[in-house]
């Protein structure tokens, strides 16, 4: 048994938890903090897609009757697809410039702490936004840039409250309960942000969903600790089983990163074209969905927000069956961590390249929708590959190479816009079978990188002075095991 340390709360001395059933969450600390990260990233997604529906209706050419009878059409904004572009990937311009640096701060002043605070900052700027939209697109673009520095600390620094919360045999299981609060939030925000327009105007998008992220960072610092040693509320066989999981890796605050062993490394590169390969598809649908839907399919934009949100939908369902299954296949022990991180993330990109190749040739209402939702669907499984990969070589670096990986994996969403925009010019169908035809490569070769290389064993260069630990039945830890693939 692991004595509390100097200066952390007395734990409650209650019974046993761990055998209760798996669906009471509310008894392990480490799920309600699991939760907690889940209506967090729900509410980073909301912060960050809101814009692609309300630019459809901010855009959006309308009848307009005067008093004498006579029909006219006015614009809001009159944006062409160019300068759509520029702004729907304005946010990432500023999300890629603090990823490494959300990282690293993370590990020194706490990663809770720094992912609070960059969705609170985010949310603030989501409520002035259409004020400065009205101002000038130049304004518009720059607050959007803000967001996207505050927003780009996030997926960092989950990595480190992982790091120190989450046992190395539910990792997959923890993890893609808070990520698919990105597709939950995707779903929700699409869907509503399309009715808040019709029926309150598209300022009122940015005030609901901005509002809602300020009042889940006050439950975050209300209920969230940094490590579960400071959680006055968790029990002792709780913090004992995450401390003997963990090692001393959960509490190291002097890490010196090995840069340029970082750099170099194999496994490093395989995660981020996996990443990158990823977030392409990703940034690509997020951000152009709604405009495909109304613009080819002729839906309007009730209908639009309903449709494009249907693969999120998917994904959202998804992801927890492929974080449960992957922990349940290393729990087992039929798979090693690297042929689980392999199998899962590989198959996934095989499927999304198939249905986004058929989203290209079977371009009606039914036909598309159906093949996106499936795309997007099976994408699932790869966030039990590459998204908690980091934590399988490099536990103590985790929240850095997040930091490193997702710098790599914001390029898309630079890129994708701006790409697209300049493609589909007219529109029609021809010109969006190319985006997707762009796509399924990308794919296909984040797939063949990452089943060539991705590792799940912990790299020479993470080892430090950290021991291996074995868990209550003797048995080596899986996510610590040197493998021999």
């Amino acid at each position: 048994m692991t004595a509390l340390g100097e200066g952390d709360f007395d734990c409650k001395n209650e019974k046993s938890v761990e055998n209760s059933p798996k669906w009471m969450f509310w008894k392990r600390r480490r799920y309600i903090v699991a939760i907690m990260a889940f209506f967090g990233f729900f509410n980073v997604y909301s912060l960050r897609v809101n814009l692609s529906i309300s630019i459809v209706s901010m855009t959006e050419i309308r009848n307009v009757t005067l008093e004498n009878g006579t029909i006219i059409q006015e614009q809001e904004f009159d944006w062409d697809s160019s300068v759509r572009g520029y702004i729907l990937s304005s946010f990432f311009y500023g999300y890629i410039t603090t990823q490494i640096f959300g990282g690293w701060l993370a590990n020194k002043i706490g990663g809770a702490k720094v992912f609070g605070a960059g969705i609170a900052v985010t949310s603030v700027c989501t409520i002035i936004t259409p004020f400065l939209a009205k101002s000038s697109v130049a304004l518009l673009i720059t607050i959007r840039v803000i967001e996207g520095v505050f927003e780009g600390v996030t997926y960092p620094c989950i990595q480190a409250v992982y790091s120190r919360w989450a046992p190395p045999l539910e990792r997959g299981r923890i993890a893609t309960i808070a990520y698919s609060g990105s597709y939950v939030g995707t779903v929700i925000s699409m869907i509503c942000s399309a009715y808040l327009a019709e029926w309150l105007g598209w300022e009122s998008i940015f005030y609901v969903f901005g509002t809602l992220g300020v009042i889940w960072f006050i439950l975050w610092l209300w209920i969230v600790r940094e490590g579960p040693e400071l959680d006055s509320n968790i029990t002792r066989d709780e913090l004992e089983l995450i401390r003997n999981s963990l090692g001393d890796v959960a509490v190291n605050k002097n890490i010196k990163h090995p840069w340029l062993s970082m750099a170099t490394s194999v496994p490093v590169w395989a995660i981020i074209v996996s990443h990158f390969s990823e977030n392409w598809g990703w940034y690509t649908l997020i951000t152009q969905l709604p405009s495909f839907m109304k613009d080819v399919l002729e839906f309007d934009l009730g209908k639009t927000g309903i449709m494009s949100a249907l693969p999120y939908l998917a994904m959202a369902i998804m992801i927890q069956f492929s974080g449960q299954c992957s922990d349940w296949v290393l729990t087992k022990g039929y798979l090693t961590t690297t042929q689980v991180r392999r199998v899962f993330n590989c198959s996934a990109f095989l499927a999304q390249t198939v249905f986004m190749l058929g989203a290209a040739f079977w371009l009606s209402p039914g036909g598309s929708t159906a093949c996106l939702t499936l795309a997007v669907g099976f994408g699932a499984f790869a966030w039990s590959g590459f998204s908690v990969n980091h934590l399988d070589i490099a536990p103590q670096h985790a929240s850095v190479l997040m930091g490193i990986s997702n710098t790599f994996a914001t390029i898309p969403g630079i890129v994708s816009p701006i790409i697209t925009g300049a493609i589909v010019t007219t529109p029609t169908k021809e010109e969006w079978q190319i985006v997707f035809y762009i796509t399924s490569g990308i794919y296909l070769f984040g797939c063949v990188i990452y089943g060539l290389c991705a590792s799940g064993e912990r790299q020479h260069w993470a080892m430090g002075n950290v021991q291996e630990k074995q868990n209550e039945n003797g048995v080596e830890n899986k996510g610590y095991e040197k493998e021999k693939i």
